[in-house]
């Protein structure tokens, strides 16, 4: 409007009680959320402010690190900073794997990533997926398995498969970013204290804040994680000093163990218990080995092998042992405990001296300790002596790594001619021919005309070889690849033996196959697991990582199922599992797949999908209602094994 009329309309403004806004410098303009109220005298008021301890120097860091939270730009300069601090360590610790999802406390490791070939990066699909990976990474190689997630949602996504690494003594620092070390504790966007959260579930934990303390952290980390029992370190690193320029070298090995003075496994078993266990072996008539997962971290196999041939004691394993012999080896006799071989569980209770090596007595092994191997006086090997003792007594505990505990006793105990043996290896063979005679062996198997999944599972490992990485999901899958694959090369078997996690197999065969790519990888799941972590099927067509998959769909959850027969008098709540179209859903990721539901089509579907060049997916249709048996009830011993052998 012009003066004139701007004038007239000011004039009747103040005539109708409206008086013009003048504006003081700094106040915001009117209609604003923050206008200020007018002051008593009429002059403007003073501004408050609601910042904690505004002025101070930890006041100005808090609302420094809110803005490097949101306003994330890089330098036109390249600095080495934390990040790269990090991705030199993890290069320097022999890694060449990192699985991961991205978030926005470590954007500045995703940013800089490129500059680092070495590293080969798999976006998983989901955190779970990656600790998975990870695990089964170190278990098929040897190395430690390394995975990430950024804060909050992306580090509790971690939690389980961190606690399953934990469980079996797998080697993986897991690590995860925070929010800059000033909001640490202000209950910032996306933190939680994962800290506290793992601390229960891992060797040792790290929160680092400043970036010069990565390189040594990192160093230490991987040195926990696969010195000693092997098990997962989880390190905590703050968006600041993932940003922060960084000068830190990376230490020695003889500065990291100087810098670690607490940590001193004991590596060789103590001489004098080594003697004691070879006169003990020397009075035994029925003795047993029974070997653990402890023997395969160690790489003790031939160790094993040296001694039971020196001794001519029979081998049993544990689940997590599968795979330490060659079950066609004369003196290997079988799986242990509550799925295990009914005869290898007579053995174990009529034996009168066990050889455990490397195994932790776990009550799946056990059951009922209190009628455990009743006769038996227990030789106790392992390199955790917090495992000595702990659910079972024991005549001679020996602390020290498997391989170097085998030697030692392969060295004092005295040869045995297998003459001597005669009259046991024959009661042992008449349990064996008994055991795996029975009608019920293959648990199902007398079905005629139906797909059962134990012999689905004997046909995989038969058109494999035995060679191939066989990854079990949990539940009855698990135990009918742990029965009737056969295995007989180490590191050939993989599955969640602690915790028990269900969709483990998947994305750990994932990691499997990339740790140990000259070798065929099987994920063997029921339909409830698969469900569980399918979305890492996107994973392996996006990184062509070659992983076959029999999904054995009962359409229940299988193990659920069972109990509820045996133990819950038939009353099958929740226990049937409807699924989808298993063939349609791996054609939407790009997967070859392929549906059986006759014995007559395993064998040319096993074969199709070995033919794939990358991932495949086969879909058996298997029978609803087959049991796992021999079962061990809950709170019962060995030798009250149901078998599932049908009434007269």
């Amino acid at each position: 409007m012009s003066g004139g009329n701007a004038t007239a309309g000011l004039r009747q403004n103040r005539q109708r009680g409206i008086e013009p806004m003048t504006m003081t410098k700094g106040e915001p303009p009117a209609g604003q959320a923050s206008a200020a109220p007018p002051g008593e005298d009429g002059e403007a008021p003073h501004r408050r402010s609601h910042v904690p301890g505004d002025g101070t120097a930890a006041a100005a860091a808090i609302e420094k690190a809110r803005r490097d939270m949101l306003h994330d730009v890089r330098g036109k300069k390249r600095t080495r900073i934390g990040a790269d601090a990090l991705m030199e360590a993890l290069l320097l610790q022999g890694a060449d794997t990192l699985f991961s999802y991205p978030g926005g406390v470590i954007l500045p490791i995703y940013d800089i990533l490129g500059d680092y070939p070495g590293i080969r990066h798999i976006l998983v699909r989901h955190e779970q997926g990656g600790a998975h990976a990870a695990d089964g990474y170190a278990r098929a190689s040897g190395k430690v398995g390394v995975c990430m997630g950024t804060s909050g949602p992306g580090a509790t996504n971690l939690v389980t498969g961190i606690a399953t690494a934990q469980l079996d003594s797998v080697p993986m620092v897991a690590i995860t970013g925070n929010v800059p070390g000033a909001l640490v504790g202000k209950d910032a966007f996306q933190e939680i204290d994962i800290t506290g959260i793992t601390l229960p579930m891992t060797k040792h934990n790290y929160l680092v804040r400043n970036a010069d303390d990565i390189p040594r952290v990192i160093a230490e980390a991987f040195y926990i994680a696969s010195h000693g029992r092997p098990g997962p370190v989880h390190v905590d690193i703050t968006k600041d000093a993932l940003q922060a320029e960084t000068a830190a070298e990376h230490p020695s090995l003889d500065a990291v163990t100087a810098g670690l003075p607490g940590f001193r496994p004991n590596l060789e078993g103590h001489p004098k218990q080594l003697k004691t266990a070879a006169k003990e072996i020397a009075a035994a008539k029925r003795p047993l080995i029974l070997a653990g997962h402890g023997v395969l971290i160690a790489e003790a196999w031939n160790e094993l092998r040296a001694l039971a041939e020196k001794t001519q004691i029979p081998v049993a394993w544990t689940l997590l042992g599968i795979g330490l012999m060659d079950e066609d080896h004369p003196l290997a006799y079988g799986y242990m405990g509550m799925h295990g071989w009914k005869h290898v569980n007579r053995a174990i209770q009529s034996a009168d001296l066990l050889i455990a090596i490397g195994m932790r007595f776990d009550d799946r092994v056990t059951g009922s300790v209190r009628t455990y191997a009743p006769y038996a006086r227990i030789i106790h090997a392992d390199i955790d002596p917090a495992e000595i003792g702990k659910n079972v007594a024991v005549e001679v505990p020996i602390v020290g790594d498997a391989k170097n505990v085998l030697e030692g006793l392969t060295h004092f105990v005295k040869a045995v001619d297998p003459a001597e043996r005669a009259e046991y290896f024959a009661q042992l063979a008449e349990w064996r021919t008994e055991s795996e005679g029975s009608s019920w062996h293959g648990s199902g198997g007398w079905q005629s005309g139906q797909l059962t999944a134990d012999y689905i599972v004997e046909r995989i490992g038969e058109l494999t070889n035995h060679e191939a990485t066989y990854v079990a999901d949990v539940g009855q899958n698990q135990m009918w690849l742990a029965r009737y694959t056969k295995f007989k090369r180490p590191h050939s078997h993989i599955s969640s033996g602690g915790l028990g996690t269900m969709g483990f197999a998947v994305p750990a065969a994932m990691g499997a196959a990339l740790g140990n790519p000259h070798n065929e990888t099987w994920a063997v799941c029921g339909d409830g697991g698969f469900q569980m972590t399918s979305q890492e099927l996107m994973t392996l067509v996006a990184d062509r990582i070659p992983v076959k998959i029999a999904v054995l769909d009962n359409h229940k959850l299988g193990m659920i199922r069972q109990w509820q027969e045996l133990f819950y008098a038939g009353n099958y709540h929740s226990s049937h599992l409807p699924g989808p179209d298993f063939v349609k859903l791996a054609d939407a990721y790009g997967v070859p797949g392929f549906k059986v539901s006759t014995t007559d089509g395993v064998d040319d579907a096993i074969r199709a999908a070995q033919a794939v060049d990358g991932p495949a997916l086969i879909w058996f249709e298997t029978v609803e209602e087959q049991n796992v048996f021999p079962i061990m009830p809950a709170g019962k011993g060995l030798s009250d094994l149901i078998d599932g052998a049908p009434e007269e």
